[in-house]
């Protein structure tokens, strides 16, 4: 993106490396392991193995664990693929689905919801599991994975029943063998590698000492600033930071609401509120997706339900969203004896492959359910997921706007800038992301 942090010098005609400019050299480490090589894992053990460190990236999936070691990705994020074939080529980085020693281990596994949205703890219990018996004196355990308040003493417990004979930080101990600590990612898909080695951190220990040493570790490639706090405090800002944007986005998610019924334009009048030199209004959208806003807040309210009353009503009016726009479909629909409807994007936000908590997959789901024939344009996917496969057709923007009746544009990604409004002009059409606003 735009304004790179990173520099790529060209080694060979075949290959490229990266190296990342005005940082230390000098490594606290030398064998890194990070678990789970997801959206986080991957390109945190990426950086850190362009720095020299040698890393082992561990997953529980084989095809992951083979991707990766063919030099390759599977997840779509700008320039990762260049950085991964580097330094997969270089040995700095290799994949396994053991677990094996060294001396700092990052845990970037998922936490999702359980029943009853609440969350759960037991990706990061069961990483805890597999990697306790390789743990040895000196060890430094990192917990990226975004969690409720108190998780990272949870893994602490859990890695103290594996591996009594250590002594962590819970034991009061001043010299612990084993360090913990939490540091949240805090990076926006389609922008990582340039987030994570820009943005600031914040590093929470189970005690200072912990938190040094996690700093140290994450100077090798960081060029924001890391500010030390304790675990619990670096739990609550990762979730205070999500649900912050969160509730904005159901302001504006519910003045698109409100303006519907007056019909008025809410692209415009966010526009025009926006001249105000103390408003910046957000964009509403169909809903709130990802693994991060529409899932962080949600933690919160699950350690203090009595208390985080705007919080839960944010969530609430995020949620129900989909629902609304699900009720716009179906309306316009009727107008047709056989509707074919067109859905522009599948991910939770433009022009990445991230279907997690998207509210465009949601809505595609339910439109499927009714058994209209349905088109679907998503081009960072390359077959649909399950639910839709062999319920939708994936095909592309020209046999969109040529067949469909009713076109609903989910997201913004690159690819639907500038339709052609001329082929439009005879559509019943949703926009749900002020695309053609913009254009």
């Amino acid at each position: 993106p735009g304004q790179a942090a990173l520099h790529l010098a060209p080694l060979t005609s075949t290959r490229r490396d990266l190296t990342l400019q005005g940082v230390s050299m000098d490594n606290p480490v030398q064998k890194l392991s990070v678990i789970g090589l997801g959206y986080i894992g991957l390109p945190t053990a990426a950086i850190f193995a362009s720095r020299g460190l040698e890393v082992v990236g561990v997953d529980v999936t084989q095809d992951i664990v083979d991707t990766v070691n063919a030099g390759e990705v599977h997840i779509v994020e700008p320039d990762l693929d260049i950085v991964v074939r580097g330094v997969v080529s270089t040995g700095n980085l290799r994949a396994t689905m053991q677990p094996e020693s060294a001396e700092a281990f990052i845990i970037a596994v998922p936490t999702p919801f359980a029943e009853g949205k609440r969350p759960d703890l037991g990706y990061i219990k069961d990483a805890a599991e597999a990697i306790a018996p390789v743990l040895e004196k000196g060890n430094l355990v990192i917990l990226e994975s975004t969690s409720p308040v108190g998780a990272t003493e949870k893994l602490a417990g859990w890695l103290k029943e594996q591996r009594p004979d250590l002594a962590f930080p819970q034991d009061g101990t001043p010299n612990p063998d084993v360090n913990i600590a939490h540091c949240p990612e805090r990076v926006l898909p389609g922008y990582v590698l340039h987030e994570l080695v820009a943005n600031d951190r914040i590093v929470g220990g189970m005690t200072p000492a912990c938190a040094e040493r996690a700093t140290a570790l994450y100077r090798v490639f960081l060029r924001g600033e890391c500010f030390e706090t304790d675990a619990r405090t670096a739990e609550l800002a990762k979730l205070t930071e999500n649900s912050f944007r969160d509730v904005n986005i159901a302001f504006a998610n519910e003045l698109s609401i409100i303006c519907d019924g007056l019909d008025i334009d809410v692209w415009k009048l966010i526009r025009l509120a926006n001249r105000h030199p103390r408003v910046s209004i957000l964009q509403p959208g169909p809903g709130v997706g990802g693994h991060c806003i529409a899932v962080d807040p949600w933690f919160i309210v699950d350690s203090a339900p009595e208390q985080a009353r705007l919080i839960r009503a944010a969530r609430d009016i995020n949620d129900a969203k989909p629902h609304w726009v699900i009720n716009k479909i179906n309306e316009s629909a009727d107008r047709f004896k056989s509707p074919v409807i067109a859905l522009f994007g599948l991910a939770f936000k433009a022009d990445i492959d991230d279907l997690r908590e998207s509210p465009a997959l949601q809505i595609a789901e339910q439109v499927v359910a009714t058994g209209m024939q349905t088109l679907i344009v998503e081009p960072n996917i390359e077959e649909l997921p399950d639910g839709l496969a062999g319920e939708a057709e994936l095909t592309d923007v020209a046999r969109c706007l040529n067949d469909a009746d009713l076109v609903v544009i989910l997201v913004d990604h690159k690819e639907f800038s500038g339709l052609d409004n001329q082929r439009l002009a005879s559509k019943v059409v949703i926009d749900t992301r002020g695309v053609l606003f913009r254009d």
